[in-house]
């Protein structure tokens, strides 16, 4: 495959906070620094470094955390001190570049190209971002420099932890070659084991293999997008924060097979999540997407623009649920699926509720101002109320309280997508 070069050098900075959520915990608690600790309880929301030692990892059972650690302490997660000590760090970030773009609650892309004559180089830049998120926070970050940004967030995790790697213009290739394929950004367990089949195991592999073979493996889109991304050819730039264009929920589900009871309960808990981040923030959308992936890691997704703008949590899981419908019928040969997801986008202020006659029109219900329209929107702020004063926990919709992944909690979720924007 052809490389194709971008201007300029390495100016692009990914800054990741080592074991975010266990560092935060030992930073509040001394005593476990040194100490194989996990956050959560029934299911391990992020491990310490002393605990993934022992092969503890996001997302494993406790039970089988506590056999692999016997020592392995488990903390409850204070999910204020993350939100808060994550919007400090971005805050030194800030302080050398304006254009910083938060991925997560705990990472960032930074493009340093118009401090460098304040600052000195982007090397120089990211060690004193280091030592100031040391010194003045607390907590350590690895950080990745490169000229693209897939190739600076390899370079972040290559740094791990609590380090910094550089990658010059002129060696990019030289660097990424012998790397494990399980470093590059969009190869997960699935496909990474689908890859190491067929003897693929390196970075350097994946770039040279032909794009046709791994259209047969992972499908058309998912093989080009490695094959380039093997390759660094990568054109997508830093893009500092914004208002949201869309806001969006999706997570795996495990291999599932299609259901509509599976399909309901998902898209609630997910609508649930969604419609209450628009409803905190008065704004409502009126285009609704529902995505769906199947075990081959190619997804589908559909649209649909709606005459008015909807946050209703029942309103928007029904017409994602009926959208996923819609795709799964075109694609009546998968059988399976593995992940979930809605977006509501084309968002608008919303700071009341016009109220509508019935008039009988088929889309009523869905209709914000109608009357089964007007009882949603009040249960909703109802709910929201309740949960402002007590809790997420305190109330919620039937189908997202008996959903089946309900072993995460929701305030881990919502931290984890606070910033993403689609």
């Amino acid at each position: 495959m052809a490389r194709t070069s971008l201007a300029g050098g390495a100016t692009i900075l990914h800054a990741d906070l080592d074991a975010f959520y266990a560092s935060v915990e030992q930073l509040l608690d001394p005593s476990l620094r040194g100490v194989p600790i996990a956050v959560g309880g029934g299911v391990v929301l992020a491990a310490s470094y002393e605990a993934r030692a022992f092969g503890v990892s996001s997302g494993m059972n406790g039970r089988q955390a506590r056999q692999l650690c016997p020592h392995l302490r488990f903390v409850e997660g204070h999910f204020g001190a993350y939100t808060e000590l994550g919007d400090q760090v971005m805050g030194v970030f800030a302080d050398f570049t304006p254009v910083v773009e938060r991925v997560s609650i705990d990472e960032a892309f930074l493009d340093t190209s118009g401090a460098v004559h304040l600052f000195g180089p982007p090397s120089h830049i990211a060690a004193a971002i280091r030592r100031r998120v040391r010194d003045e926070i607390g907590l350590p970050v690895s950080v990745g420099v490169a000229r693209t940004k897939h190739l600076a967030k390899i370079a972040s995790q290559v740094a791990k932890p609590d380090g910094l790697v550089v990658v010059e213009p002129e060696r990019e290739l030289e660097f990424l070659g012998p790397l494990p394929i399980r470093l590059m950004w969009g190869i997960g367990p699935v496909t990474q084991a689908r890859l190491e089949g067929v003897g693929i195991r390196t970075i350097g592999e994946l770039a040279a293999t032909q794009e046709w073979v791994l259209a047969g493996l992972l499908g058309k889109a998912a093989g080009r997008k490695l094959n380039a991304l093997a390759a660094n050819i990568d054109l997508r730039r830093v893009t500092a924060a914004g208002r949201a264009s869309s806001v969006s929920a999706q997570s795996a589900i495990g291999r599932r097979e299609v259901d509509v009871t599976v399909l309901s309960r998902t898209f609630g808990h997910r609508a649930d999540r969604v419609a209450a981040r628009r409803r905190s923030a008065q704004r409502a959308g009126r285009t609704v997407s529902a995505r769906v992936r199947f075990p081959r890691m190619d997804s589908v997704m559909r649209s649909i623009t709606m005459p008015a703008p909807l946050s209703a949590t029942r309103t928007l899981a029904e017409i994602a649920t009926e959208l996923a419908l819609s795709a799964l019928a075109d694609h009546s040969d998968e059988r399976e699926i593995n992940l979930l997801g809605i977006a509501v986008s084309n968002l608008v202020p919303e700071p009341g509720l016009q109220l509508e006659l019935a008039l009988g029109l088929d889309d009523e219900r869905r209709r914000p101002g109608s009357p089964t329209g007007a009882a949603r929107w009040a249960a909703d702020r109802s709910v929201d109320a309740v949960r402002a004063r007590f809790g997420r926990d305190a109330v919620a919709y039937a189908a997202v309280f008996f959903d089946h992944d309900r072993g995460v909690p929701d305030a881990f979720r919502e931290l984890a997508e606070r910033d993403l924007r689609t």
